[in-house]
């Protein structure tokens, strides 16, 4: 099975991967409004490969198999400051 991903025109650092290049047809409507014009990254054979970057590999494969798409999104961003004063015992 082949696999396409693009990447978000709005939201940085946010992937869909489909099972069919330039087919949304599973992706629904909403959430391709919040994406915006998707980039084509890359087409790859989804079977072969044992990994992938950020994501894991048997979500994103149970994803397409079952809904068309998977939407992989940044992991959130860790607040340093707030770390940092709260290893320190400081409170607001």
């Amino acid at each position: 099975m082949l696999c396409a991903v693009y990447k978000s025109s709005r939201k940085a650092d946010t992937y869909l991967f489909v099972n069919k290049r330039d087919c949304f047809d599973d992706v629904p409507q909403a959430l391709l409004d919040m994406f915006g014009v998707p980039q084509l990254v890359m087409v790859f054979p989804i079977v072969k490969r044992e990994s992938l970057g950020i994501a894991d590999i048997n979500k994103v494969r149970a994803a397409l198999e079952e809904k068309g798409f998977y939407l992989q999104i940044p992991p959130p961003q860790v607040n340093l400051l707030a770390e940092h004063r709260e290893n320190l015992g400081i409170k607001d």
